[in-house]
């Protein structure tokens, strides 16, 4: 059974960091495109970042660039996202997911590409 599980979320003020783990077990990690998504209260769910099996591509919504950064390691089976420079409009419930196809040619970015999630870890930015 696959199960990815996030951890590091928490509450902290405008400008802090936090940096997200989700670690992966009963998977091929290693072969899977990996996403960061996050829902804010009333709004859809959306790809923060992503990064590609062999960590050769990542990607980031405009929102986050020059904050977030988006890592992996295959050895542990685990994608990290450091998030810097946090503003109130960060605060969501932030979800790992691992695509599907494995060995990807080019990055997953679409929602329905991702088939295995973990349960979520909550983000609050405090003004």
């Amino acid at each position: 059974q696959v199960q990815l599980v996030e951890s590091g979320g928490g509450l902290v003020q405008t400008g802090g960091s936090l940096r997200l783990s989700c670690a992966a077990s009963g998977h091929t990690f290693s072969a899977s495109d990996m996403g960061w998504f996050r829902q804010a209260p009333g709004k859809e769910r959306e790809l923060v970042a992503a990064i590609r099996w062999d960590a050769g591509n990542t990607y980031y919504v405009d929102s986050v660039k020059g904050r977030f950064t988006i890592s992996r390691d295959n050895a542990k089976s685990t994608v990290y996202l450091q998030m810097n420079s946090l503003k109130p409009e960060d605060t969501a419930v932030y979800y790992c997911a691992a695509a599907s196809e494995p060995w990807a040619a080019v990055l997953g970015l679409r929602e329905d590409q991702y088939k295995e999630w973990g349960q979520g870890t909550q983000v609050t930015v405090s003004s």
